[in-house]
């Protein structure tokens, strides 16, 4: 990855920032206070890492104000911003720009009848389209990429390395997919059989839509619809390893973390945040800007604005509380050992 060097000055425009200490201090990389160097740009975000920072080596930091003494120990090359983190997305893509891709199409590749592109595009070694599929503008088709019969991009799309998009499957501008995402694979949808028959699949028939602006992460499987369609709403992110069953339909600006798994025709509303290893039955919605914790089982329908946690999901204080009854449950059959311990004593 190409870095280039960046002064404190620089840092400090770019955040609208103020800055004290030098500006002509140069920092060349990012890393935690605890690990950066006297190269490296950090930042400052909460009181609890104070120590790290006043210990680091650190060339120069971003801060916030509250956050640190004017004669306190640490870097003496700060830039003050509200808010550091999101100062960093000024900052990173700078000092880490995006590396020049070049349009073409690699010999290798192979090229169904009716494709059609809007120059520039980028298609590379031993990728694979079908019959007529459209490619908008700026797409970066990686090494291995598979798109089926009559798959679109829209503008601005990065495709990854070894991504397959299914036949049916409409992906929107800005969309990034990582290294082995799964677009438009059919669903698990069965007829059990009778007298044991073999379980009969019903035909997957409907398409996968991927909004603008989505980013999903490696080895993200995605199934189309059964007869209706499965849509990822628009600037929904998505980590790695998540499934998402047929015809769900999942809202704008979500953040859907790690090995979470969605079963099929559940809805999940705008603005929702699930976290890793979330599991959501089929056929339930979740409401607008909701949260599922870590390990969350949804069974049910789940109202906007909640936050729920455990197996099955119930209200986060709820969950807190009964956690805690069980946690002091031990403790009380010791004190009610020790009370049958001394009755029994005192019969003898």
């Amino acid at each position: 990855m190409r870095v280039r060097r960046i002064t404190a000055r620089e840092i400090a425009a770019l955040t609208n920032g103020q800055l004290v200490g030098s500006p002509d201090v140069v920092a060349s990389g990012v890393a935690p206070l605890d690990r950066a160097g006297p190269e490296d740009l950090s930042f400052l975000a909460a009181r609890r890492y104070l120590q790290y920072f006043q210990r680091s080596s650190a060339a120069i930091v971003l801060c916030k104000a509250d956050l640190v003494p004017p004669d306190s120990a640490g870097p003496a090359c700060r830039v003050v911003v509200r808010d550091p983190h999101e100062a960093l997305l000024a900052v990173v893509p700078v000092l880490y720009p995006e590396p020049a891709w070049e349009p073409g199409v690699h010999r290798t590749a192979v090229i169904g009848q009716g494709v059609v592109w809007q120059e520039p595009v980028a298609i590379g070694p031993y990728a694979v389209l079908g019959r007529d599929v459209r490619l908008g503008r700026n797409v970066r088709i990686a090494a291995g990429v598979v798109l089926g019969d009559g798959v679109q991009l829209g503008d601005d799309v990065e495709v990854m390395p070894h991504v397959v998009c299914y036949s049916g499957t409409i992906v929107g501008s800005r969309v990034i997919l990582h290294a082995g995402v799964r677009l438009g694979a059919d669903g698990f949808g069965y007829i059990p059989g009778k007298n044991g028959a073999a379980p009969r699949k019903i035909p997957q028939v409907g398409r996968c839509i991927i909004g603008d602006d989505v980013e999903i992460g490696a080895n993200t499987t995605i199934d189309r619809g059964s007869v209706d369609d499965t849509v990822i709403g628009p600037g929904t992110k998505i980590d790695n390893l998540v499934q998402i069953g047929h015809n769900c339909r999942i809202g704008a600006r979500c953040l859907i973390a790690g090995q979470a798994g969605i079963a099929g025709s559940t809805y999940v509303e705008d603005d929702v945040f699930l976290a890793g290893q979330a599991g959501l039955a089929d056929h339930v919605t979740i409401g607008r800007g909701a949260r599922v914790t870590v390990q969350g089982g949804v069974i049910g329908d789940i109202a906007a604005g909640a936050t729920v946690s455990g197996y099955p999901a119930r209200a986060h204080r709820e969950f807190l509380r009964a956690q805690g009854a069980l946690y002091r449950l031990a403790l009380i059959v010791d004190d009610l050992e020790a009370l049958v311990r001394r009755a029994d004593d005192a019969e003898r």
